[in-house]
């Protein structure tokens, strides 16, 4: 029977509560309400949420447990008698319905909202910035070479400070190579006047003493000046006497004194600095001295520790002058002067000759070109000493700076490019190239360029030669340099009886020479001899096709074209022969006349040729490692 007490008192809370949901807001509808009020609470179930929001308020707890119940009432809609059962759970929670009113927290609903405060994510976004895991790029200096070496460079001339030709482009990007790979780099040159003041502002005063030089005793002042670029350390040997005036080089009258002193001075002043290298690298005849100096006067000194390293980049320079001039500039001991170090000829005194007798080490800058120099043609008087000394003679060829030549970021010229984009970019350099120069714009006639000192060892007799075949109304040619004034005034003549085919800018143009490197389809090398060349390295940088002779460096770095392969980046001709360097032009003309597509491949690959300083400083360390473990 009390079952039957709970039955009625049920029904009449349900009429009771019936009209008083009513007049509430569809936003709380009781479980047991019909069908109509099930649709209204199908419109409170998205607000659920917010009833577990509701947390907040102790009070509002009971009413999220309630939340379920809500959503059961669906599922039992088909029977509605069966609602009761739920319903009875809900019987206390009807009294705090007032409590419900909390409904209006229900817009505080919004406030849930916030939530996307919960964005702080993008605080992790901040793990990007811990991304400096590239910063494990040190890894790059763990595979630095070891162990490390410290190396000074003695030279008389180095870009960008003074440079007349590659001995400074040589003096400039060897030693950036090497402080890449994990080398202590110091270069040693003379201060000259005609630095320009830019560079001279920057220079830091180091220090300064006097310096025993003559055999009468007279000494004079060494003063050292010092600029860090690019992790390579610069130290100008000042002295007003020696470098006030003229140019790097003047006459042997005045340059055998100057250079005399820069050898010692240059040790001097490392001595003075307090920094042993492990080898010291001289550079031609105007360091030549630095190896028997330090046999000699810096024998009991720490930097007689040193191994030195002597490179030849043109054996035709030598430093002769008579024994008793340089034994006054010198003062070294009699027994250097003899026929196996410095004497040459009984009366003459040969710095480079005594240089290679002293040092450690010697190199060239081509493998080729170290063979050749042992023989009679290319030796130069030298051959059978250099035979003599051929075990410690060895061959690495230079390369070029690829930032300060590099076609696609090259500022000088009009349309920049690269191996994807060569074949229409390079067709504009072309055109623009031909109206400055005042030649027939017309982007289907061949260009051949020459840059170059004027001068025999160039080969310049050749192309005089074959210059008046060369212009057969398909071909122009383009000349820059200066030199001897014979071939100056033959390319002026040519250019006067070929108005708009062929044009001789006689003078030297940093702009224009990129300018027509990217310009001319094709570099014309033909040189009597050449230790290495830089020229054809650059024109290939350009995709310019070098044209060159089989000697020194042009033989290392150009292969020639074969057809049957479709290999090569270059042509080539073997003797120095007019005849052969026409045979080798004309080959190039009609592959770009008849199959333009192999040409095009070829310049590709001569754009994609690794002709950087690494490789070559890679060979130089090795060296250095060879001499000192």
């Amino acid at each position: 029977m009390p079952k039957k007490k709970i039955e009625t008192v049920t029904d009449d809370i349900i009429k009771e509560a019936a009209p008083k949901a009513e007049k509430k807001t569809p936003a709380k509808k009781t479980a047991g309400s019909t069908a109509k009020k099930t649709t209204a609470a199908k419109d409170t179930a998205p607000k659920a949420p917010a009833a577990k929001k509701a947390p907040a308020k102790k009070k509002a707890a009971p009413a999220v447990e309630t939340a379920p119940v809500v959503e059961a009432a669906p599922a039992v809609e088909p029977i509605p008698a069966a609602e009761p059962a739920p319903v009875v759970e809900a019987a206390p929670v009807v009294e705090p319905a007032p409590v419900a009113e909390p409904a209006p927290v229900e817009e505080a609903a919004p406030v849930v909202e916030p939530a996307p405060v919960a964005e702080p994510a993008p605080v992790e976004e901040a793990a990007p910035v811990v991304e400096p895991a590239p910063v494990a790029e040190p890894a790059p200096v763990v595979e630095l070479p070891q162990p490390r070496r410290s190396v000074a460079f003695i030279g008389s001339e180095c870009y960008p400070f003074v440079k007349t030709g590659g001995l400074g482009d040589v003096m400039y990007a060897l030693p950036r190579a090497l402080a890449k790979l994990n080398c202590d780099v110091k270069v040693i040159l003379p201060r000259y006047s005609c630095i320009p003041q830019k560079w001279q502002d920057k220079m830091i005063y180091r220090g300064s003493f006097m310096m025993d030089l003559c055999s009468d005793g007279r000494s004079f002042y060494v003063g050292i000046m010092e600029y860090v670029w690019d992790g390579v350390v610069y130290d100008f040997i000042d002295n007003q006497e020696f470098f006030s005036y003229g140019k790097p080089y003047t006459n042997l009258v005045d340059d055998i004194p100057r250079y005399c002193y820069f050898g010692k001075a240059a040790l001097a002043a490392l001595n003075y600095m307090d920094w042993i290298p492990d080898v010291i690298h001289c550079h031609d005849w105007q360091a030549g001295l630095v190896p028997i100096f330090l046999r000699t006067h810096f024998s009991t000194t720490p930097l007689a520790s040193a191994k030195t390293v002597l490179t030849i980049h043109n054996l035709r320079f030598q430093g002769i002058y008579n024994i008793p001039t340089i034994q006054y500039w010198t003062n070294l001991p009699d027994y250097v002067f003899n026929k196996d170090a410095l004497t040459q000829n009984w009366v003459d005194a040969n710095m480079l000759k005594g240089g290679l007798t002293y040092c450690d080490m010697i190199t060239t800058v081509s493998g080729t070109y170290a063979w050749e120099i042992q023989t009679p043609f290319f030796g130069e008087g030298l051959d059978a000493h250099l035979r003599y000394h051929a075990g410690k003679l060895r061959g690495i060829v230079n390369g070029i700076d690829v930032e300060q030549w590099d076609s696609r970021r090259d500022k000088l010229l009009p349309v920049p490019y690269g191996a994807d984009n060569f074949l229409e970019l390079k067709k504009a350099n072309k055109l623009a190239l031909q109206e400055q120069l005042g030649l027939e714009q017309n982007a289907d006639k061949m260009v051949l360029g020459l840059i170059s000192r004027l001068t025999d060892q160039k080969g310049l007799d050749l192309v005089n030669s074959i210059l008046p075949a060369l212009l057969d109304g398909n071909t122009q040619v383009v000349v820059l340099g200066t030199g001897d004034a014979r071939y100056e005034e033959s390319f002026r003549w040519f250019e006067n009886n070929n108005k708009g085919s062929v044009c001789a800018y006689i003078a030297y143009d940093e702009a224009l020479a990129h300018r027509i490197y990217a310009g001319a389809d094709a570099l014309l090398v033909p040189s009597l001899f050449e230790p290495c060349g830089l020229t054809q390295l650059i024109a290939m940088r350009y995709g310019t096709v070098p044209i060159v002779r089989e000697t020194g460096g042009l033989k290392d770095t150009v292969e020639p074209y074969n057809q049957f392969t479709n290999g090569g980046n270059g042509f080539t001709f073997d003797r120095y022969d007019a005849g052969l360097l026409l045979d080798a032009v004309n080959r190039a003309k009609t592959l770009y006349f008849t199959g333009r597509w192999r040409w095009d491949e070829m310049v590709r690959r001569d754009m994609e040729k690794d002709v950087s300083w690494e490789n070559s400083a890679r060979h130089y360390r090795d060296l250095y490692l060879e001499l000192k473990p």
